[in-house]
């Protein structure tokens, strides 16, 4: 697993464009020699498309065709800017965003500061020319799930984990950043631990205000090449890393297909759980159940390497 230190921070203004069918966001000109990045807000489904016809964020008929206009619109940008993000456009939270801040939301402008608000800048993922039907439009709504989860865990960590503008001091800031190691590391040793194969792991740690939840989706190869969205990764890393901070009760279930076309191709069913009281991981004492997966107690992972 490729160790990430701390989790990303975005600071690049937005440029863009605009056509009849999708508002795209515009901003301040860049220096000359400066990245040009484009950032742009995705309906994810029909409800959320016809919700939104009312502030003229699209003139397409239908959420199938504002798609398609917006797949052009993505493809033209990767041609233009040097960097492509999207988010999911929540019409909730657009709504919410516009009464907080005194913004009329049919005015384009409210949509761009909206989408380029810091706050919510750990929703954003990079668009490199994936299908938006497909895997993509799905990886938003995970990424919007994941975004307020990490905004949780970050006002749990005073701001430790991004750095916003109540800043911990350096003290502080270096407690947190063991932590991430930490809970990075016990997420390699579950993964070391179960070889080859096709995983899901799903992670609850208990935390005031609620629960911090996280999943992640993982392909491990034989020679211990893995690969995993890093929206996921970080997720994961970033729970863990609560959980240890602050010392926090948590759960986590590893579980799939074990195994690779190396070995004839067979594939075994395997689950594993693991608790937390805190301060490390260890194989849970008994079968536990999280998300509707039953799981026995796992591996130690101080046997891991």
């Amino acid at each position: 697993m490729s160790q990430k230190g701390r989790a990303r921070r975005n600071s690049d203004c937005t440029a863009g464009g605009s056509r009849p069918a999708v508002r795209a966001p515009h901003g301040p000109q860049r220096a000359a020699g400066a990245e040009q990045a484009f950032v742009i807000g995705v309906l994810a489904n029909a409800a959320d498309f016809a919700r939104a016809r009312a502030w003229g964020v699209s003139d397409a008929p239908d959420h199938e065709r504002y798609l398609a206009d917006t797949a052009d619109l993505l493809a033209e940008a990767l041609e233009r800017f040097d960097t492509v993000r999207a988010r999911m456009f929540h019409p909730q939270d657009f709504e919410e965003f516009c009464v907080l801040h005194g913004l009329d939301p049919a005015e384009p402008a409210a949509r761009d500061r909206y989408l380029v608000n810091p706050a919510l800048q750990t929703q954003l993922l990079a668009y490199q020319g994936e299908e938006l039907a497909g895997d993509f439009v799905p990886r938003l709504v995970r990424a919007r799930e994941n975004g307020l989860t990490l905004c949780h865990t970050d006002l749990l960590l005073d701001g430790g984990l991004y750095g916003g503008a109540a800043a911990p001091d350096e003290e502080h800031a270096a407690w947190v950043r063991a932590a991430y190691r930490r809970g990075g590391e016990v997420f390699r040793r579950m993964l070391v631990g179960a070889g080859a194969g096709v995983y899901e792991l799903r992670l609850r740690v208990d935390a005031p205000g609620g629960q911090l939840n996280a999943a992640a989706r993982v392909l491990q190869w034989e020679d211990g090449v893995v690969r995993i969205n890093d929206e996921d990764l970080e997720l994961v890393c970033a729970v863990l890393c609560a959980g240890l901070a602050l010392e926090l009760p948590g759960v986590a279930v590893l579980h799939g297909s074990q195994g690779s076309a190396a070995s004839c191709g067979e594939y075994l069913p395997a689950s594993w759980a693991w608790s937390s009281g805190g301060q490390d991981w260890a194989p849970a004492d008994r079968q536990v159940r999280l998300d509707g997966v039953s799981a026995q107690p796992g591996y130690s992972l101080d046997t891991v390497c």
